[in-house]
């Protein structure tokens, strides 16, 4: 989970309120959230935070501020606005067909009349490597770039080029380089460097120029010094570069709807037009609330608890929901949500529920054994593994849990085996040799762990009840897991005795397999003689 550093006297300043650090935690339990450690840096005590991973909107001092001053009852709702103004008016930045090869899509915003103090600039920086490294994957998915509007002149141009036509001095630096000779440059930036995989194996790199040719970025690597933001900066350009444009959607939403509250007017955003090679033109940022209507039995039925129409609206407001009640034909009593764009978490009926048991108080809220017929309990195959594992157990074999990842060489070289390419799945970028694909079979999981322990008392005498993973192009993500058995008898000496003993486990697991109704894919029983 995300953890927010926040500064406690600024924080407590802001809130209205002194806490003790007991206080804080249970307003933070109240929230759903977790005051997960307190530290001093530079004679200031600072709050670490832990977030929900989805709540993106959390992941600033502004936004945290902001929640628990509505959840306390100190703010209302805001209403963000789209600044009201003509398409001929609007700042314009214009797609590339050749950026499909590459970074395919951009979203813009503009902060007009903002101001900035020390605290709320570096909390602006800060947000977006937070967002890089959440709903943006390492800048994998969305790259933010942000620019002094004042220093640049639309209509911008989005587009994709050869490393050697791109020329410009990046952010911090003040020598010119061209993209080839950049990604040489940063290869020992220990921040930069991890994300020069992402384009420097493409033909072309993607580029934002302004009218005049300047540069502003050069994303998801930096943006240009021209452009670059300060204290002093009053309009900021935010661009949003993606290969997913959803959550290109969502990150410029929650950028701008955090920091539009330091504008003159204040929760209000300038809209840019984003003209594709086609012609095709959308005008982002899209801040319009999403409406649904859920049924009060799903909101209140969900959680085991009572509660009228009136509290759970009340409940849900202090939870950024703006809720009223709604009666649908057939006399349901029904709550009509407006999702603002802060929360792109809520998608469902089960997220406002979870929102109105956060503020009615998990602790208030009632355990309860399900009467339902449907769901709950154990699965079946969990039920018969563990009788499986009792067996085992019983002939007195000891159970061992392994990774599910391995090496490529441990599926096919260590067990003499040759590899199709039709039936491994191969991790794309792993963190070591170690973990490069997911196992078929749970044979080197076994032969591993008596590897490691061949010097304890003879005989080893272990087994393992787990998943392997297939492909399978039936299959919606294109592999599928199975679960199997395996079983493994090692000792210095060989003898008749032990193999028919082995055989007689083997045997006995089918027929309590057949007894049972199941098919248990793979029954593995690897003898080892030393």
């Amino acid at each position: 989970m995300p953890k927010v550093p926040v500064g406690r006297d600024r924080l407590f300043r802001v809130l209205g309120k002194e806490y003790t650090q007991e206080e804080f935690e249970d307003l933070c339990f109240e929230y759903g959230l977790e005051l997960d450690d307190v530290a001093t840096e530079e004679d200031e005590v600072i709050y670490k935070i832990e977030v929900a991973a989805n709540r993106y909107d959390l992941l600033c001092f502004e936004g945290l501020v902001q929640s628990l001053r509505i959840f306390n009852g100190l703010d209302q709702i805001p209403k963000y606005i789209v600044t009201n103004i003509p398409r001929e008016s609007m700042l314009k930045i214009n797609v590339k067909p050749e950026t499909a090869l590459v970074r395919p899509f951009v979203v813009c915003a503009v902060l007009r009349d903002i101001t900035f103090d020390q605290a709320s600039y570096k909390s602006f920086i800060d947000l977006q490597d937070m967002l890089h490294q959440n709903i943006c994957r390492g800048r994998t998915l969305v790259a933010i770039g942000t620019h002094d509007l004042d220093t640049i002149q639309g209509p911008f141009t989005y587009e994709a080029l050869p490393p050697t036509e791109i020329n410009f001095v990046p952010l911090k630096q003040v020598k010119s380089f061209r993209g080839d000779e950049l990604m040489k440059f940063y290869e020992s930036d220990l921040k930069l460097k991890k994300f020069l995989h992402i384009i420097e194996k493409s033909p072309v790199f993607p580029v934002i120029y302004d009218c005049n040719r300047t540069v502003l970025s050069l994303p998801p690597i930096i943006n240009g010094a021209h452009s670059a933001i300060s204290l002093q900066t009053k309009n900021v350009f935010i661009e949003c570069t993606a290969t997913d444009l959803t959550k290109a959607k969502i990150v410029l939403n929650t950028m701008v709807t955090m920091f539009s509250m330091y504008c003159k007017k204040k929760f209000e955003v300038e809209p840019v037009e984003v003209i594709s090679s086609d012609g095709h033109s959308c005008v982002y940022p899209d801040l319009s609330p999403y409406r649904m209507e859920v049924p009060l039995s799903k909101i209140t039925g969900r959680i085991g608890v009572s509660a009228d129409a009136n509290q759970v609206i009340s409940l849900l407001n202090r939870m950024q929901l703006l809720a009223e009640k709604s009666v649908s034909s057939g006399d349901e009593c029904s709550i009509i949500v407006s999702v603002p764009p802060t929360r792109s978490d809520v998608l469902e009926a089960c997220d406002v529920a979870e929102d109105f048991a956060i503020a009615y108080g998990f602790e208030n809220i009632l355990a309860k054994i399900s009467s339902s017929t449907q769901g709950g309990g154990e699965q079946s195959l969990s039920q018969i593994s563990n009788l499986i594992r009792l067996e085992f157990a019983m002939s007195g074999f000891t159970e061992v849990l392994t990774w599910i990842l391995c090496s490529y060489k441990d599926i096919t070289f260590m067990l003499n085996r040759k590899d199709d390419n039709s039936t491994s799945v191969k991790i794309s970028n792993p963190r070591s040799s170690d973990f490069e694909v997911a196992r078929t079979t749970l044979m080197p999981g076994l032969l591993k762990t008596v590897r490691e322990n061949n010097h304890h008392p003879k005989p080893i005498k272990i087994f393992e009840v787990g998943d392997v993973v297939l492909l399978n192009e039936m299959n919606d993500v294109g592999a599928r897991n199975r679960h199997h058995l395996a079983a493994l008898y090692c000792d210095d000496h060989s003898g008749f005795e032990e193999l028919c003993e082995q055989r007689e486990t083997r045997r006995q697991i089918n027929i309590f397999c057949s007894m049972n109704l199941i098919t248990v894919p793979s029954v593995s029983l690897i003898p080892i003689h030393r």
